[in-house]
Parts: C-alpha cells; sequence; structure tokens
C-alpha cells in the first residue's frame, strides 16, 4: 500500500509554499513585484501621516495631560532608515553576499537607497524564486512591509500576528490569518494548511 502524500511531499510555489506543479505561481510572482514597486510610493505617502490626527489616529484622549508628540511614531519609524529601507537592504545584502557581489552602495537619502534596493531585487527577483534558500521568508516580509504601511496611511487596523510552535524544531513561527504559508530555520516547510494546525507557541517565546 502506498500512503497518500501529504501537502509536504508535494511540489510547492516557492513563494506562497501552496501546491504547485511550476516551481511558483506566476500570480505569486507578480503579487509579489507590485508589491516591491508600491514601496517607494508607500514611502512618500507616509510623509502625510506623520503629523498626529492623520488617517490612523485615535479619537480617545490620553488620561494624562502630556503634551502629543508632534509627529506619529509608527509613520516615523517606517520612513527613518533602518524602517522600510532597512528592511529592504537587508535583503539586498543578502542577495548580494549570495551572489558574491559588493555589499550596498550608498546612493544618498532614505528614499533614493529605498529605490535602489527596490530596482536591485526586482531585477534579481526571478533569481530569488529560483535560487534564494528563503524566497517564501523575502515574499512574506515584502507583503507584511507593504500592509504595514498602507495601514499607517489609511488607518485600517493590521492584521493580527499569531505565534506558532514548529512540530519539528519548536522555534516560533508569527504568521497572520492571510500568511499563505512558511518556512521554519530548521527547515521545515508549512502550506496554508499545515500552519494552521500548529500548536500555539507559549507566551514566554515571544
Amino acid at each position: 500500500m502506498h500512503d497518500e502524500p501529504t501537502e509536504f511531499d508535494q511540489p510547492s510555489c516557492a513563494l506562497c509554499r501552496r501546491p504547485s506543479r511550476a516551481p511558483f505561481h506566476d500570480d505569486c510572482r507578480q503579487h509579489l513585484d507590485r508589491a516591491l514597486a508600491g514601496l517607494p510610493v508607500l514611502y512618500r505617502q507616509l510623509a502625510d501621516a506623520l503629523a498626529p490626527g492623520r488617517p490612523g489616529t485615535t479619537t480617545a484622549r490620553p488620561a494624562t495631560r502630556t503634551a502629543p508628540l508632534p509627529v506619529r511614531l509608527d509613520a516615523l519609524d517606517l520612513r527613518a532608515r533602518g524602517g522600510i529601507e532597512g528592511i529592504v537592504t537587508s535583503w539586498e545584502r543578502d542577495v548580494r553576499e549570495l551572489l558574491d557581489l559588493a555589499p550596498p552602495p550608498f546612493r544618498g537619502t532614505v528614499e533614493q537607497q529605498l529605490g535602489g534596493g527596490v530596482a536591485f531585487l526586482r531585477g534579481n527577483l526571478l533569481w530569488i524564486i529560483h535560487e534564494h534558500p528563503a524566497a517564501d521568508e523575502f515574499a512574506a516580509e515584502i507583503h507584511h512591509t507593504a500592509r504595514q504601511a498602507a495601514a499607517v496611511i489609511t488607518g485600517e487596523r493590521p492584521e493580527r500576528r499569531i505565534g506558532l510552535s514548529c512540530s519539528t524544531c519548536g522555534a516560533r513561527l508569527t504568521i497572520t490569518l492571510s500568511t499563505p504559508g512558511r518556512r521554519c530555520g530548521c527547515g521545515q516547510q508549512y502550506g496554508f494548511q499545515e500552519l494552521r494546525r500548529l500548536d500555539l507557541a507559549a507566551r514566554s517565546a515571544a
């Protein structure tokens, strides 16, 4: 007798980890490319969300009489060096190391650094999908960053993040309800349904 193939045994998309006959779903590739291309646009739009009282701020009054901050920290964090730019630059650096290329050059302002990093990653997107060992993590972080920035701009509440325990090594895996798939650092891959069968991570692991 032969066991029925499980989700772990089936070929999966390198980006979403759902079953796929091809190395990746072309819709996933296009979606990721659009998310990358949109990061510089979101970065510029965040400038309008810096002032308190813009979309995304609460109308509730604080319990203390402390004067409010002159800027919104959530928008400022994403626009600062190390925010959206830092995420893009870290992935650019990682890809350059794997390709034996020089580190990311200094391009000037945060916006210029972000734009150059996005252009590099989009130019090497097919290589990342086919060859990078963490292509799914790359896609997940880019999509999460884009959603986070959009939520700050529009005032929408971000998706709730849930901690799960890897069934192989016990490491914590953080997902949202829309996360399509995830690979643990130990190498264990989970598709959409497999993720949702995992146990919740202990709070002490947060």
